[in-house]
């Protein structure tokens, strides 16, 4: 009853944030790239991103089990982004558009979110083999990472006029919720519901953990484990929900920004966090996860054509991820 009260939370947190971040690019007159792949991805990575955190700084009195969720939290996370979110992207669209079909996002900006992602997310995993005393590397790996995601953003926002010009502006389809409500579209309004948004987003994320992490003992499962498999599917939530409702829409570029995006902060800062924090050690099943997000990542970075995204190819996207469940579940 827990974890469907909150996923019904999410789902009108998910239609509060969406709609008013719209709102907010087209009054900004920002791309739909910078929407998607800055505001909107950062804005829903925050339930993700406040698990490993709370679990590193002060989880349970086991320090050994605290570290394992924050390791799996922030490697499960662009795991569940690469593989079973674009998967189910193409699930949303597969009947319109069918598996022929095509998801035309801009393509300058999946390029760019991917080749910062598979850079940065490759040198995390290169990582986990520098020795735990080796403090001064792991600070200057940290330090890196931090500065990949800081370049990203400069290049985003840089590409952000030229792509308003060539017509990917971000456009408001539907009336802001608080102007139905007989309120004013100002910019307070527009604020007020994206915090409004978020504030739900976050507590349903954690009231969704809250039931999972009850379950945990049924299923029988190491603290590792579930971190990288249950948690991420309750914290992805706001993702998988905004992008399947904006690629419905046929708001492309929004709808894989907001994944790419949240794969590029997920794959840089939260990662740059574990180095310091944690042992960052390549046990098999945390291997399995990194291996697998690559040749996820990889695999839509081969698939971005100039006619976009082929539908079939992000739903073998989902055959990894089942396929890591399988491997893993059984080892």
């Amino acid at each position: 009853m827990l974890m469907a009260a909150t996923l019904l939370v999410i789902l009108v947190a998910s239609e509060l944030f969406t709609n008013a971040l719209e709102h907010l690019g087209e009054k900004l007159g920002i791309s739909e790239g910078v929407t998607g792949s800055l505001f909107a991805a950062v804005g829903t990575a925050l339930p993700e991103t406040m698990i490993p955190l709370l679990a590193l700084v002060g989880g349970t009195v086991n320090i050994e089990v605290n570290e394992e969720i924050g390791v799996g939290a922030i490697l499960g996370a662009p795991l569940m982004l690469s593989t079973l979110s674009t998967a189910l992207m193409a699930l949303a669209v597969v009947r319109l558009r069918g598996l022929l079909g095509r998801m035309t996002p801009e393509r300058s900006g999946q390029v760019r979110d991917l080749n910062f992602f598979l850079f940065a997310f490759a040198l995390a995993g290169l990582a986990m083999v520098v020795p735990v005393d080796a403090r001064a590397l792991r600070r200057a790996l940290s330090l890196v990472l931090v500065l990949i995601y800081s370049a990203y953003i400069w290049r985003t926002l840089q590409a952000s006029n030229r792509l308003v010009e060539q017509g990917h502006g971000t456009a408001a389809v539907k009336q802001l919720f608080f102007a139905r409500l007989g309120l004013p579209t100002t910019w307070t309004m527009i604020w007020l519901q994206i915090g409004l948004g978020l504030l739900l987003l976050v507590a349903g994320a954690k009231g969704f953990i809250q039931g999972v992490e009850s379950a945990a003992p049924i299923l029988g499962v190491s603290a590792l484990l579930l971190s990288l498999i249950v948690i991420p599917i309750a914290t992805e939530l706001p993702e998988k929900v905004n992008s399947i409702l904006w690629i419905r829409r046929r708001k492309d570029t929004l709808a894989f920004g907001n994944i790419t995006g949240a794969m590029v902060f997920q794959g840089t800062l939260l990662p740059a966090i574990g180095i310091m924090l944690t042992p960052w050690q390549p046990r098999i099943e945390v291997l399995m996860g990194v291996l697998v997000t690559l040749l996820a990542a990889g695999w839509l970075r081969v698939s971005a054509g100039a006619r976009g995204f082929p539908v079939w190819a992000l739903l073998l996207n989902g055959v990894l991820y089942a396929g890591y469940l399988v491997v893993t579940l059984r080892v």
